[in-house]
């Protein structure tokens, strides 16, 4: 059983990782990642594989809430799940491959990345 710190720590955890992809329709990872390996310990490649689960459990949470505003676009969803499907079978393979230095590497680049441009493109 878990104590009150590592629950507390997994709740709020999850509740970043949440508010995250209910803000900006993903971007879960970006809590979930450091905190994963920080708080339990988790191996890093582990903690990525465990991140995209989590993401893949709130997002239909947050889909129903956007469907609840009128602000989902259905017919112009196909081409990116079919780009996604893609994607995410080719990551998949190179994922076994990738080193964790490589994976973190990539992962800054695309945090900074997103940062410049939301900074500079408002």
């Amino acid at each position: 059983m878990c104590g009150i710190k590592k629950r507390t720590q997994y709740l709020v955890t999850g509740a970043l990782a949440g508010a995250a992809n209910g803000l900006f329709g993903s971007g879960g990872g970006l809590f979930l990642v450091p905190l994963l390996t920080k708080w339990t310990g988790m191996e890093q490649k582990h903690a990525f594989a465990t991140s995209v689960a989590i993401i893949a459990l709130l997002s239909p949470v947050s889909l129903v809430i956007f469907l609840l505003r009128g602000n989902v676009d259905f017919a112009g969803i196909w081409p990116y799940l079919a780009g996604g499907a893609l994607g995410g079978l080719l990551s998949g393979v190179l994922f076994k491959k990738a080193s964790v230095t490589f994976l973190r590497r990539l992962f800054g680049i695309l945090l900074l990345y997103g940062g410049v441009r939301a900074v500079l493109l408002l």
